[in-house]
């Protein structure tokens, strides 16, 4: 487990930009975190990292953004408006969790619960080798405590 500070919303993002050059397909980065924590901001810096040029907005009630314009395709997963998997598998999602490109699904907890490490192991397959599980903590008004470990690969 690994701990990263960030002290401005372009510190988070220069993280998930670093995490989308070297990003592989079938990674899966299970974000939560408060509102406003910053699971965006670091989301629109995996994008970047991908060479995503489109601009990068949260998808809370469009569910999901796909991008296609980078090294890989970028689904960028919100499932805050769902309250239980089965909402989720009504809403057509878990496809994203098994993704042929990278996806970064905010508010992971809905799906993963609070052990998403198990789980994901539980329901991994060959096409989704590697999964990131990321907590994201307000340590002050613009300093964020981003807490990461990987599974799988």
């Amino acid at each position: 487990m690994a701990t990263y500070i960030s002290h401005s919303p372009e510190e988070t993002a220069a993280l998930g930009e670093t995490w989308g050059r070297a990003a592989e397909s079938g990674l899966v980065i299970a974000l939560s975190g408060d509102l406003g924590a910053g699971k965006t901001q670091l989301a629109k810096g995996i994008a970047r990292g991908l060479g995503v040029t489109d601009r990068v907005h949260s998808p809370t009630f469009a569910l999901v953004n796909e991008y296609r314009g980078g090294r890989l395709p970028l689904f960028h997963v919100d499932l805050y408006r769902l309250e239980t998997t089965g909402q989720i598998i009504a809403a057509g999602l878990e496809e994203y969790f098994h993704p042929a490109g990278v996806s970064v699904i905010e508010w992971a907890e809905r799906w993963f619960g609070d052990t998403p490490a198990l789980t994901f192991n539980f329901q991994r397959t060959k096409l989704n080798p590697q999964f990131r599980q990321v907590r994201i903590e307000t340590a002050g008004e613009t300093q964020r405590r981003i807490i990461y470990e990987d599974f799988g690969g």
